[in-house]
């Protein structure tokens, strides 16, 4: 077992793992860390706890340190730089003429650097762009395309379901979502009704989807003919809930039609394999 504490560099961002010193790591608590991008300012979200090896990759870098007032007043001063900068880069981005869309930006702790995060149909040259801002900013300049899934991660918003997007409050990495899922759990393939604001699948079809997909293996396929305790049927409804199916059994002798509820357990029919997607729906990713 090895003992760390675990930090996010931003609000709902991935969890990485530092070795902790001596200090009390509350929730919440700001610490001074090393990363391969230079010194950087992280909360904790993880105290102290233990967490097997095979978790982690050692060794471990330690806390430097908990940030100190001076430490918190540089963070906050850098996050109130970021309004003025992105109106600065948007000026520049219109003055070159760039097909690019400015989405975020963030500074260094030390400030040597500023990082601008963007968006665009294609790739863009923005050569004399970093230079402009170079200039500008007295920094060291770097800018970062990112997919439309990272977009709205980056800028939130309310998704269909009312609440705010997965992918920006509680799913540090993103997740691959394929249309098998929606398939599995018997879902409208109405793009409209199963993609989110990113205008891809919706994250959260991947949720519940172990259990849609082992739960479609044990029922029988919508519109088939099953074995009942009151003879033969079609299936016209499943509940993979329950684990309930409706049947439509027909009474030729007697010219009637009756549905009837069964439970899974009761039905005979032929198992079949989950719905398998079609190799070019494959997964949601960029």
């Amino acid at each position: 077992m090895v003992e760390v504490i675990g930090v996010a560099f931003k609000e709902g961002g991935k969890v990485y793992y530092f070795a902790p010193t001596k200090g009390d790591y509350k929730v919440g608590k700001g610490v001074i860390v090393e990363t391969a991008r230079g010194v950087e300012y992280a909360t904790v979200v993880m105290p102290r706890t233990q967490v097997e090896e095979s978790a982690v990759v050692l060794p471990l870098k330690p806390v430097i340190r908990i940030a100190n007032e001076k430490d918190e007043e540089t963070h906050r001063k850098n996050g109130e730089k970021k309004e003025e900068a992105m109106k600065t880069v948007r000026e520049r981005i219109e003055k070159h003429n760039l097909d690019m869309k400015l989405i975020d930006c963030e500074f260094a702790f030390d400030g040597a650097r500023a990082v601008f995060y963007y968006s665009a149909p294609q790739r863009v040259d923005f050569r004399e762009l970093v230079k402009d801002l170079s200039s500008v900013f007295r920094m060291r300049i770097e800018l970062r395309q990112v997919g439309i899934r990272d977009e709205i991660k980056i800028l939130g918003g309310l998704a269909p379901c009312g609440r705010e997007c997965c992918c920006s409050s509680c799913m540090p990495d993103l997740k691959k979502v394929s249309i098998k899922m929606a398939k599995n759990q018997g879902l409208s393939l109405n793009p409209g009704k199963i993609s989110g604001l990113c205008g891809r699948l919706m994250c959260c079809l991947s949720y519940e989807n172990d259990y849609y997909a082992d739960a479609c293996r044990r029922v029988p396929k919508l519109g088939s003919e099953v074995g009942t305790p009151e003879g033969k049927g079609t299936v016209v409804n499943i509940n993979m809930l329950k684990m309930t199916v409706r049947v439509r059994i027909e009474d030729k002798t007697k010219d009637t039609v009756a549905y009837r509820d069964f439970n899974v357990d009761e039905l005979k029919f032929k198992r079949r394999p989950c719905a398998e997607a079609d190799e070019a729906d494959g997964g949601e990713g960029d």
